[in-house]
């Protein structure tokens, strides 16, 4: 079967996830932070599979979807706080910290903002505006909160097995920056893809 443009980007994108995914697997840093991270990623990949034909997203939101698996892939490969390009930025910037867990809990929000706007639209009575933007932002803060109360809740039953996991690399207030990223990463992701986003919804 001859497959359309719209049906190519898709395929990329899960291609591109699942060759991610193989060399995240090869050889973690450590093999119980792979499955914490990745858990996220594989369950993407299986709900989008199992409702590609019967409720098909726009490729912005596959694309997005994509990088995001990917940046949990790479996390689950190295554990967030040991990515080598980020050790680099470290020593070149003088940071105090590996800042990839900042990259991933950024992602955290503006991806799934997005995916909240699309399926408000397409599926929701509610309206284009000020209420959308507030209940997708506060939307996306719950889940970070949510994702930081499993990260506890990981911690506190696995002791010292998840603490690659949380990741706080001796940050008091890590919890509250990595929300507050979140926070900032829906507001950024509304600001800047929902002209594009729009133009896709009505193109689908």
């Amino acid at each position: 079967m001859r497959l359309n443009k719209l049906d190519r980007w898709p395929l990329f994108c899960l291609i591109a996830v699942l060759a991610v995914m193989v060399w995240s697997w090869v050889d973690p840093h450590d093999r119980f932070t792979w499955w914490l991270e990745s858990i996220p990623a594989i369950a993407a990949i299986i709900i989008l599979s199992a409702t590609y034909t019967k409720f098909r997203l726009t490729n912005l939101l596959y694309g997005l979807i994509a990088i995001h698996a990917i940046i949990l892939l790479v996390g689950g490969h190295y554990t967030y706080a040991e990515v080598p390009l980020f050790d680099t930025f470290r020593d070149m910037f003088g940071w105090s910290r590996n800042h990839y867990d900042r990259v991933g809990h950024i992602a955290q929000g503006l991806v799934p903002a997005l995916i909240a706007r699309e399926l408000l639209i397409r599926t929701s009575t509610l309206q284009r505006g000020a209420w959308m933007i507030v209940l997708i932002v506060m939307g996306c803060l719950g889940i970070a909160a949510i994702y930081e109360i499993i990260e506890w809740v990981a911690a506190a039953l696995t002791g010292e097995a998840a603490e690659n996991f949380l990741g706080t690399q001796g940050d008091v207030w890590d919890t509250q920056k990595d929300m507050a990223l979140a926070g900032i990463g829906a507001i950024t992701g509304l600001a800047i893809f929902s002209h594009w986003h729009d133009r896709q919804l009505k193109n689908l």
